[in-house]
């Protein structure tokens, strides 16, 4: 049970994390078809080249569209630059492992419990700056039930067996 000082979910953002899931699945179902075709380089090369286009164009009609203000903005820290690194090497390892027998469910079930598990290590140390957050039995056994999920699908899935 939560405390009751604990604040409350916005539905709004419950279904834009559900919403970028399902656009995570997609992203990795066509990854994975351009590297079927063109290997996993050229999958990673392909999404941020298109993801560089569509980033000037955003960029071009924000700049279009903002205000002249005299107000300048703190500069981010240089680690999070690193992020285009870890969206290459993503790309890449998903990219080849949806045309082995995980297929894209495994790929996702394990992908997301690797999320899962990576998130609670940076609550529990604090990494990036976040707040340490005490992890409990909850947690625990939220990553036991991902695990267990993802073999069953990996496992006992729909053609498993061929």
């Amino acid at each position: 049970m939560s405390s009751p000082d604990a604040p409350q979910p916005n539905p709004l953002h419950l279904l834009a994390a559900f919403g970028s899931g399902g656009l995570l699945t997609m992203m990795v179902f066509l990854n994975g078809e351009a590297g079927s075709h063109g290997g996993a380089l050229f999958s990673s090369w392909l999404a941020h080249g298109t993801g560089t286009v569509a980033a000037i164009i955003f960029l071009a009609v924000l700049w279009r569209r903002r205000p002249a203000t005299g107000e300048t903005r703190a500069k981010a820290p240089l680690w999070a630059y690193l992020g285009g690194v870890s969206g290459a090497a993503t790309v890449m390892l998903t990219s080849t492992t949806v045309n082995t027998p995980l297929a894209l469910a495994g790929t996702l079930a394990l992908g997301l419990a690797g999320q899962v598990v990576f998130s609670l290590a940076a609550d529990q140390w604090g990494f990036f700056g976040l707040p340490k957050r005490r992890l409990g039995l909850r947690d625990a056994g939220a990553v036991a039930l991902m695990v267990v999920g993802s073999l069953l699908i990996i496992l006992f899935g729909v053609g498993a067996s061929a």
